[in-house]
């Protein structure tokens, strides 16, 4: 009976993206994970960035939705050019998304110490249904999932990236062509629809001085996708001794809401770890335990190359 229960409640999560519009995974830790939502990141670090991120969503819920990222991305030896690749492995409940996609920025100057990059992404979209979930009349009957599309779709994307070492400000639309990933018109009438929408990203930061050991930086997200809430993440960190982050966010849109805390550890010059737990405060808390997510990023140290401290 568990188990029947977890897989109506999985295929509840299911019928609402399907009905409606499938979205970009999102992050507690977007702000160290810029590159996955904007292109015009790429090369922004000023150095070899890699960075890698795993995602556990709705701990003690079977199948749960989990998320795997992986990014590289550097400029060229002029600077004013950034190149970047970025994959996601998403999988929502019984719905299976990957992302392979290359990123290119160009930078220009807007003032002594502010920079602002254009970014183009492109690459493809893969889409399908876990046979399992197919196959179990407890949850949906097959023919209402028959014509689900089970290839790769392309997409762009665009971004601007507007800068200095303190202070940074985003917009950005990752998949801007609307693609149909399952189309069946049941008995009644009822068309389902699993479609990727473009949604629109906006971010910012800024860093400011409390001493001379200690930093605060406040951030946000706000994400607009069309046929979806509109979602707000606000998030802020405490930098201490430029070595450990700390910190907290608050996540909302109109079906759920979430506090979670983060922390970051800069292990050496090159890699640093991080860590953020999701609570979740919504009506989503009696079938849900939380989230847990991983960060990983590596950066090759090179003091000639890199000309002033990296916040974000």
């Amino acid at each position: 009976m568990k188990l029947k229960k977890t897989n109506v409640f999985i295929a509840v999560i299911l019928f609402s993206s399907i009905c409606f519009s499938q979205q970009l995974p999102q992050f507690s830790q977007y702000m160290f994970n810029t590159i996955s939502v904007n292109p015009a990141y790429a090369g922004s670090r000023e150095t070899l960035n890699v960075t890698a991120l795993h995602r556990s969503q709705w701990l003690g819920i079977e199948r749960g939705p989990t998320t795997q990222t992986l990014s590289i991305h550097a400029p060229l030896q002029n600077e004013k050019i950034g190149l970047g690749f970025s994959a996601i492995n998403d999988a929502p409940g019984f719905e299976n998304f990957a992302f392979i996609y290359a990123d290119f920025s160009y930078t220009i100057k807007t003032g002594e110490k502010t920079k602002l990059a254009f970014g183009l992404k492109g690459g493809l979209t893969h889409y399908n249904l876990d046979q399992v979930f197919l196959n179990d009349p407890t949850v949906v009957e097959d023919p209402f999932f028959g014509n689900y599309s089970n290839r790769w779709n392309p997409n762009i994307g665009v971004g601007a990236y507007w800068h200095s070492n303190r202070w940074y400000l985003g917009l950005s639309a990752p998949r801007v062509i609307n693609t149909d990933y399952n189309q069946t018109e049941s008995s009644d009438g009822i068309t389902f629809v699993a479609q990727e929408r473009i949604g629109y990203f906006f971010t910012g930061g800024y860093v400011f001085n409390l001493g001379e050991s200690t930093k605060f930086k406040p951030s946000f997200l706000v994400k607009a996708t069309n046929g979806a809430p509109l979602s707000i993440d606000l998030t802020s960190h405490f930098l201490i001794k430029d070595k450990f982050w700390i910190g907290g966010s608050y996540r909302y849109n109109v079906n759920t809401a979430s506090l979670a805390a983060l922390a970051d550890f800069q292990i050496t010059k090159e890699l640093r770890i991080g860590y953020s737990y999701d609570h979740y405060i919504s009506s989503l808390r009696p079938f849900v335990n939380g989230t847990h997510e991983v960060i990983l990023i590596y950066e090759v140290f090179k003091t000639k190359r890199i000309k002033s401290p990296r916040y974000f």
